[in-house]
């Protein structure tokens, strides 16, 4: 117990050390306070940066521009809905079987071969795209970064602590951090990907897509997960199941005419498959994801170590946001 209560204190007090770093606002998406490392124009710069290698790395774009026109013009018309329309918002369309989307910071969107050909209608393409525009209004890359910035110290720290002693705990923590450090992020984003859903069947709705078709997403990525491979979307996102029951009390409770008859919003199916599945079906195959051994990796260290990190880090939490005035809900 008393080696137990040793590493507590050296776990908060290195996490602790970065208070200084790190500022706390309060996000006009989410509505919550969140205490961020980067400001605005370094999360640009960050994704400016990062795009091409993400692109490099994922077989770059389908060899299609109307595809691609089509999907950014959906996806500028998205994020002039969100709260933060004045972003340079970029949409790619990768070639790659994986199924996969994800955004970087600053308003970079990506978007799959592999998962647009899966979908059915606008509505889900719709679901997609706004969820990820949902990651990035609500900042979720900079909170993950910040939390970095804290399990790196932790690494730091442990590993001298490690050196300076022979005990059990210090051998563990060096060994197990860095991977600890990742699993502790992945079960982080997790944590996020209800509110970035939420935020994408706001702005989806606001322009006239049937939020069901968000719902419709999550029924073919459980599909997908249903057999030898994991989609690699799934290894950061929590299960479909989870996803879509939150998803189906959100809209009973916020969006009651999602089955209004006549209707009110549309899934403009017929739009997607001439403008999309069609196009696909004409090109090469991918040029990436076809082989085995793609798919996300996992992570597996204790969860012990996890929730150390994870308690100290919510201390810090708190202890940052209070120079604000703001509580965590």
């Amino acid at each position: 117990m008393l080696r137990r209560r040793t590493c507590w204190n050296l776990l908060a007090a290195l996490v602790f050390s970065l208070a200084p770093l790190a500022g706390c606002t309060t996000n006009p998406a989410t509505g919550r306070s969140q205490l961020l490392a980067l400001s605005w124009d370094e999360e640009i710069q960050l994704g400016d940066e990062a795009a091409p290698e993400f692109l490099d790395q994922s077989g770059g774009q389908v060899g299609d521009a109307l595809i691609l026109e089509y999907i950014s013009d959906l996806g500028q018309r998205l994020a002039a809905q969100s709260e933060n329309p004045e972003l340079e918002w970029e949409f790619f369309v990768l070639d790659s079987a994986v199924i996969n989307a994800f955004a970087l910071p600053g308003g970079k969107v990506f978007v799959s071969r592999g998962l647009l050909e899966r979908m059915t209608n606008e509505a889900q393409l719709a679901g997609v795209l706004g969820h990820e525009i949902g990651h990035v209004t609500a900042r979720h890359g900079n909170e993950r970064m910040t939390k970095a910035i804290g399990v790196q110290v932790l690494v730091a720290g442990v590993a001298i602590g490690g050196a300076a002693s022979d005990s059990e705990w210090g051998q563990y923590l060096g060994l197990g951090t860095a991977a600890g450090g990742q699993l502790y992020l992945l079960k982080y984003s997790r944590s996020n990907e209800l509110e970035a859903d939420a935020l994408g069947v706001r702005y989806m709705t606001n322009l006239g897509y049937n939020p069901l078709g968000q719902v419709q997403v999550m029924e073919v990525l459980r599909e997908a997960g249903g057999g030898g491979g994991t989609p690699e979307w799934l290894s950061t996102h929590p299960a479909p199941d989870t996803r879509i029951a939150d998803l189906e009390a959100l809209i009973q409770d916020e969006y009651p005419a999602y089955n209004a008859d006549p209707p009110v919003y549309v899934f403009r199916q017929a739009e997607f498959e001439q403008n999309v599945l069609a196009r696909l079906a004409q090109l090469p195959p991918p040029s990436h994801g076809t082989g085995n051994g793609e798919e996300a990796g996992a992570f597996t260290q204790p969860d012990e170590l996890i929730e150390l990190v994870g308690i100290a880090w919510e201390d810090l939490q708190h202890q940052g946001c209070g120079c604000c005035g703001v509580s965590e809900q």
